[in-house]
C-alpha cells in the first residue's frame, strides 16, 4: 500500500471516529451509514485526482463537485436534474433544509428525531470536516493541522451532547487523529529508503524505491509517544481535585443544610450559576411533565435569595417545618386574582444530586418519598439528613397566576412587616445605584410602572449585552460596576433590578432555578445545567411575590408586563397529560410552517405532534436506489478516467527511484525505454518491437520531429538500454528520468491538439492491462488444469505488438 493511500484511509478512519460523537445527538444512527457511504466516496475522488495527479486546487474542487452531487442526489433528487444534478430548485430546497434544521436544533433536546433538516446537517457536517481532514493530511501532506476540524467537530459533539459515554467518543476521537499523525509519518520516513532495516532489496522490476525493509523503529517509537500522551491526557484531569458546582452540582450537595436541624443557613450560588451556564456538555438535570397550557412560565423555583448585607445575596436563616400535605395560601395573594392549579411530574437525573428540590412556583401540594422538609417564606423544600434530588421522581401542583396589570398598578402598599425586610438595603450600596433607579423610573406613577421600566430598560433598551464570562459578584461594588460595563448574565441583572426596587420602596427578592428547558420527542420537557437561571421577584399586595425578566435572551418576559398582551386564546404545544383531541393533519402543518423557531422551542405554535419527526425517520431512506444511483454516478465520472490513472501510475513507477544496487539501475533504465515505447505510441507512434533500440530511437525522432534536446535524449536512452542488455557489466545510466520528460514534452509539442487530448485520456498504450489480465487468466488455467478458453480470444493481441 501506497504513502498516500495508507494516509488518505487513515483520513477517512479519523473523520469517521470523531464523528461518532454526534450519536448522542439523535435517536437513530442511520445517518452514519449514509456518511460513512458518501464520505467513503469523497475520499475516492480525491485519490483518484491524486493518481493523475490533478493540480492540488483542482483535486480539493473535484472533491466538492462530487460531493454536491451526492448530496442532491440523497436529500432533494426530486428538484434536481436527472436526480443528482443541481438545479435553482435544489438550491433552494437546501436553504429549506438547513432552515428546518436549524429549528429542530432549536426545539428538539438530545436526543433529538432524526428529521430530514437535522440529518443534513449532521451528514454535511461530516462530509465539510471529511474534505478538509483529506485536503490537509492527504492533498497537501501535512497531517497536523488536519487536527484542527476533527477537534471542531468532537468540540461541536460535546457541547451538545448531555454528556453520556463522553470518555469513549473523545478516546475515539484522539485515536483517529494519533493514526493520521501514524500515517504521515511512517509516509515521511518511507521516502528516505530504508534507513534502519538491514534486510537486502527485493528487485521487483520497475522499482519505485519505496519497497524494502520500513523504518519500523521509528513507528514503534511514534506509537508508544501517542500512546503515552492519550493516556496522560485521560489519567491527569481525572486525578486533578474536582471542584464543588455548589447550588446546581450535578454529582454532589447542593449546600443549604438541612441536615436534620430546625433551620437552613445561607448558601452563595454565583459561582455554581455561573460555571454551569458555561459547561462544555449540557447534561440533562431534570425531566417533567405537565398539563399547563403552555410551559413557557414554568420556572423551576429552587430557593429566593432575600437577604443583601452589601457582600452578597443569600437566604436568610429560617425556620423549617415538615412538608404539610397542603402548602398554605401565597403570602400576599388575594382571592379576586385569577389562578389556575397544574400538575408537573417530575424527573431528576441520576447524577443530580443536591438539596433544593426544584418546582413550579408556588406550589401547594408536593407527592414525594423521602425526608424533606419545608421552608414557608420562601416556599422551598430542602432535604433532611442528607436527603438529595438524585433520581428521584416526584409530582409538584401548583398555581399559575394571571394578574392583569391593572391589578398590578393598583396595588396598596405592602404590609409594615413585608416592606422592613424585603426593601432593606446596605449602606455601601453606591449612590449611582440610586440615581440610576430613579432616572430610568422617572415619569412612573406607581410601583408596577416602575417594575416595568426597570424590566424594559436592562432588557430592551439600556444597551446591556448577555456575557456569562463576566466575573460572578453581588456586592455592591460589583451591582455598580455592572451598571456601568453593562455586561454580564442573570445573576447580575436580577441583583441589579433587586436592588434598584428596593431603592424604590418596592419588595424585592432574587429566585434561582431554571428556566422551563426544552421539549423533546416524546412529549415532555428537558432541563439542562445551562437552563440554570436566576430572576427578580418583586412583592404587589394582593398578588404577591410576582416574577419579572430583565435578562436579554433569556426565559420569557411575563404577559402582565409586556404592553401588548395577546389577546388570542391560549394555545396548547407544551407538553400535556390532558390534552384533548389532536389537531388535523392540515391544521398542524400549518402551524408548524409558520411558527418562528422562538415560539416553537416554548410552545406558542398550536398543538403539534413532537414525535413527528421521529416517525418520519422510522421507515428510513430507499438505501438500495440510492447506492444503486450513487455507484452510477461514480462510475459515469470516474470510468472514463481509468485509462489516465493507469498511465499515470504506470509512468510513476517507471520513473522512480532506481534503488542501491547494479540490477536496480538496470530495471530502471528498461523501465525508461518502456516507457518512452509507450508515449511514443500514445501519439500515435505505433511500437516496432522487430528494430533494435538504436533504430527505434531514429524512427521515434523522425516520426515524432523532436527538436535537438528530445531527439538527443531519445538516443541517449537508447544507447545506455544497449549497454544493458549487451555489456558484460551493466552500468546505470545518469538521468534517465529527466531524459524521458524531455522526449514527453517534445513529442506533446509537435503533435496536434487532438492527439495530445487523445494522448492523456484515451493513451493507446493502456491496452497493456488487458493484456496483462488475459496473461494472468491463462497462467491460472494452466495451473488448474482448464480448457484453452481465454481471453486472448476476446482482445487479440496485435501482430508485432510489444511484450511487457
Amino acid at each position: 500500500m501506497s504513502g498516500r493511500t495508507r494516509l488518505a484511509l487513515s483520513a477517512y478512519a479519523a473523520t469517521l471516529m470523531a464523528a461518532c460523537a454526534l450519536l448522542p445527538l439523535v435517536n437513530s444512527a442511520a445517518w452514519l451509514v449514509q456518511g460513512a457511504f458518501l464520505l467513503a466516496a469523497q475520499s475516492g475522488v480525491g485519490a483518484a485526482a491524486r493518481r493523475v495527479p490533478l493540480a492540488r486546487p483542482v483535486t480539493v474542487a473535484a472533491q466538492v463537485l462530487v460531493t454536491l452531487l451526492l448530496l442532491t442526489l440523497f436529500f432533494v433528487r426530486e428538484e434536481a436534474f436527472g436526480l443528482f444534478l443541481p438545479s435553482p430548485d435544489s438550491v433552494r430546497e437546501f436553504g429549506v433544509l438547513l432552515q428546518a434544521g436549524g429549528q429542530d436544533v432549536g426545539q428538539y433536546s438530545t436526543p433529538a428525531p432524526l428529521t430530514d433538516g437535522i440529518r443534513l446537517m449532521l451528514v454535511g457536517g461530516v462530509l465539510v470536516i471529511g474534505l478538509a481532514v483529506d485536503a490537509l493530511a492527504v492533498t497537501f501532506r501535512s497531517a497536523a493541522p488536519a487536527g484542527l476540524p476533527l477537534l471542531a467537530l468532537y468540540s461541536v459533539a460535546a457541547g451538545l451532547s448531555d454528556g453520556g459515554a463522553g470518555w469513549l467518543y473523545f478516546i475515539l476521537a484522539a485515536a483517529g487523529y494519533l493514526l493520521l499523525l501514524l500515517a504521515e509519518g511512517r509516509d515521511r520516513l518511507s521516502q528516505w529508503g530504508r534507513v534502519f532495516g538491514g534486510a537486502p532489496r527485493r528487485s521487483t522490476g520497475y522499482s519505485s524505491g519505496l519497497d524494502g525493509g520500513g523504518p519500523a523503529a521509528p513507528v514503534r517509537t511514534g506509537r508508544r509517544i501517542g500512546a503515552v500522551a492519550l493516556g496522560i491526557a485521560l489519567v491527569v484531569p481525572a486525578a486533578l481535585p474536582a471542584l464543588d458546582s455548589g447550588l446546581f452540582d450535578p454529582t454532589g450537595s447542593g449546600g443549604g443544610g438541612g441536615g436534620g436541624g430546625g433551620t437552613i443557613s445561607a448558601v452563595n450560588p454565583l459561582v455554581s450559576l455561573q460555571n454551569n451556564l458555561n459547561q462544555p456538555e449540557d447534561r440533562e438535570v431534570l425531566r417533567y411533565r405537565t398539563n399547563a397550557e403552555s410551559a413557557q412560565d414554568l420556572y423551576m423555583r429552587i430557593v429566593s435569595l432575600d437577604q443583601f448585607d452589601g457582600t452578597a445575596w443569600q437566604p436568610a436563616e429560617r425556620s423549617i417545618q415538615e412538608v404539610p400535605s397542603s402548602f398554605p395560601q401565597p403570602v400576599g395573594l388575594g382571592g379576586d386574582v385569577d389562578r389556575k392549579e397544574i400538575t408537573t411530574r417530575i424527573q431528576a437525573a441520576d447524577d443530580y444530586a443536591q438539596d433544593w428540590l426544584p418546582m413550579p412556583y408556588p406550589a401547594t401540594e408536593l407527592d414525594i418519598g423521602g425526608k424533606w422538609r419545608f421552608e414557608p417564606i420562601g416556599r422551598a423544600v430542602v432535604g433532611d439528613r442528607g436527603e438529595t434530588t438524585k433520581g428521584k421522581e416526584y409530582t409538584v401542583k401548583s398555581l399559575v397566576v394571571e394578574p392583569t396589570a391593572a391589578k398590578l398598578a393598583g396595588a396598596p402598599a405592602p404590609s409594615e412587616a413585608i416592606a422592613n425586610e424585603f426593601t432593606d438595603v446596605p449602606n455601601s450600596l453606591p449612590d449611582d445605584v440610586y440615581d440610576t433607579a430613579r432616572e430610568v423610573t422617572k415619569g412612573a406613577t406607581n410601583d408596577y410602572e416602575r417594575a416595568v421600566a426597570l424590566q424594559e430598560w436592562f432588557a430592551v433598551s439600556g444597551g446591556f449585552s448577555y456575557d456569562t464570562e463576566v466575573t460572578a459578584g453581588s456586592g455592591s461594588a460589583a451591582i455598580s460596576r455592572f451598571l456601568k460595563d453593562k455586561e454580564g448574565f442573570c445573576v447580575h441583572f436580577s441583583f441589579a433590578m433587586a436592588s434598584m426596587a428596593r431603592t424604590l420602596g418596592i419588595p424585592s427578592r432574587v429566585a434561582v432555578g431554571f428556566t422551563p428547558g426544552s421539549p423533546t420527542a416524546d412529549g415532555s420537557m428537558t432541563v439542562g445545567l445551562r437552563d440554570a437561571h436566576a430572576w427578580p421577584e418583586l412583592y404587589f399586595e394582593g398578588v404577591g411575590w410576582t416574577r419579572f425578566e430583565p435578562t436579554p435572551t433569556r426565559g420569557s418576559a411575563p404577559d402582565y408586563t409586556r404592553e401588548d398582551t395577546p389577546t388570542e386564546g391560549p394555545t396548547t404545544s407544551a407538553p400535556s397529560a390532558s390534552s384533548s383531541a389532536a389537531p388535523t393533519d392540515e391544521a398542524s402543518s400549518s402551524a408548524s410552517e409558520s411558527c418562528p423557531p422562538d415560539l416553537r422551542r416554548f410552545g406558542e405554535c398550536g398543538k403539534e405532534d413532537l414525535g413527528a419527526g421521529a416517525a418520519g425517520a422510522d421507515g428510513g431512506p430507499p438505501w438500495g436506489t440510492y447506492l444503486g444511483i450513487s455507484a452510477a454516478v461514480l462510475l459515469l465520472l470516474v470510468v472514463p478516467l481509468l485509462p489516465l490513472m493507469w498511465r499515470t501510475r504506470a509512468r510513476r513507477a517507471r520513473l522512480g527511484s532506481g534503488g542501491r544496487t547494479a540490477a536496480d539501475g538496470a530495471s530502471r533504465t528498461l523501465a525508461a525505454w518502456l516507457e518512452i515505447t509507450d508515449t511514443a505510441w500514445d501519439h500515435g507512434i505505433a511500437p516496432d518491437e522487430a528494430q533494435t533500440p538504436r533504430k527505434a530511437a531514429a524512427r521515434i525522432v523522425r516520426l515524432g520531429e523532436l527538436e535537438t534536446d528530445a531527439a538527443e535524449a531519445v538516443h541517449r536512452i537508447a544507447a545506455a538500454v544497449e549497454q544493458v542488455l549487451y555489456a558484460p557489466v551493466p552500468r546505470p545510466a545518469p538521468g534517465v528520468a529527466e531524459d524521458v520528460r524531455r522526449v514527453r514534452a517534445g513529442l506533446r509539442a509537435t503533435m496536434s491538439r487532438g492527439t495530445r487530448l487523445r494522448a492523456t485520456f484515451a493513451p493507446r498504450s493502456a491496452v497493456r492491462v488487458a493484456w496483462s489480465l488475459s496473461d494472468r487468466w491463462s497462467a491460472l488455467k494452466e495451473r488448474w488444469g482448464v480448457g484453452r478458453w481465454s481471453l486472448e480470444r476476446l482482445i487479440p493481441r496485435r501482430a508485432g505488438g510489444p511484450q511487457e
